[in-house]
């Protein structure tokens, strides 16, 4: 009888595991038009909200081709999406905030798992006094003598199984969009963003003839964002959610809802995504998706975990 219930309880176990495997299909499936864009992480930086932290797939015809931030909770977002390291060409890391980047070393652990060998181009900001850049970031992480994870070092050295990463830093003072990556008619580039004193960027994506905007955290004072951006009329833009329009907001950080809905308008926009949706911002969602439709007329969404939006099919 012992037995006979061990093994029903295994068979049920396993049912469930199948479950919950299966569960995570539908979002995947749902995101695999010829350009589509998959949440894989609306939160922010505090665990308030039942969110991953920022995390953004570019999916082209049915293959992850770009991993936009990795913060918390990526991780596993990322196996649940049905996303394989292996066809990804671009990691784009918009700063170093914690909530952006945690989960990249085991994003990169499980890719030196992968057969990928073609060298994979990871982006993101130089520093200044308060935060590394790029290559420091990624040698205090990987450095083969002195890293927290110098047992992935291949990443940095080229040698070993895992694929190298080609770095791409972004001056913090760009005023126009550089190129980090380009394959046929799938582009990339970046351009600085003001974040206070964070080394800060924004990331446009283009295929297929259309443009999707990873907005990143930024304020107001991003001046060369809006002038580079302004009338491109872009197809989606996904801005950050980060705080309401009541006084007492960090704006020297993020853009007010207001703020938001007049990027989009200046850019022209044919959709705005909110996403790093903190809880004092979704608290006031009302008061805020009323402040951007005062100065944006086109479609607005509050993205959640695995939100995907097919920009071609």
């Amino acid at each position: 009888m012992i037995d006979r219930h061990k093994r029903l309880s295994g068979a049920a176990a396993m049912m469930l595991a199948t479950a919950l495997v299966g569960a995570a299909t539908p979002a995947a499936a749902a995101c695999k038009g010829s350009f589509a864009i998959e949440v894989l992480g609306s939160g922010g930086p505090l665990a308030d909200d039942a969110r991953a932290s920022s995390a953004y797939i570019v999916w082209r015809d049915g293959e992850a081709r770009a991993l936009v931030d990795a913060g918390g909770g990526a991780f596993l977002r990322f196996a649940e999406s049905g996303a394989k390291f292996e066809t990804l060409d671009a990691l784009l890391i918009s700063h170093f905030h914690a909530d952006h980047v945690s989960d990249l070393p085991a994003v990169l652990k499980s890719g030196s798992f992968s057969k990928r060998a073609k060298t994979v181009t990871i982006a993101g900001p130089a520093g200044n006094a308060y935060f590394p850049g790029l290559g420091d970031f990624l040698r205090a992480l990987f450095d083969k003598d002195a890293g927290a994870f110098r047992y992935l070092s291949q990443y940095l050295t080229g040698e070993g199984d895992a694929p190298a990463l080609r770095q791409a830093e972004i001056a913090i003072d760009s005023e126009q969009f550089s190129s980090v990556f380009s394959d046929g008619d799938f582009l990339i580039d970046a351009v600085a963003v003001n974040h206070g004193d964070v080394p800060a960027l924004a990331f446009r994506v283009s295929a297929e003839g259309k443009k999707v905007v990873f907005a990143g955290d930024q304020s107001v004072l991003s001046d060369a964002f809006d002038a580079a951006l302004e009338g491109s009329a872009p197809d989606l833009i996904i801005a950050h959610h980060a705080i309401s329009e009541a006084p007492g907001q960090p704006r020297g950080l993020h853009r007010a809802p207001s703020a938001i809905g007049e990027m989009a308008a200046s850019a022209g926009a044919k959709r705005l995504v909110l996403s790093h949706n903190m809880k004092r911002a979704l608290d006031a969602r009302r008061e805020g998706l009323a402040a951007i439709r005062a100065v944006y007329k086109g479609k607005v969404s509050i993205a959640d975990d695995h939100s995907c939006y097919v920009i071609a099919r």
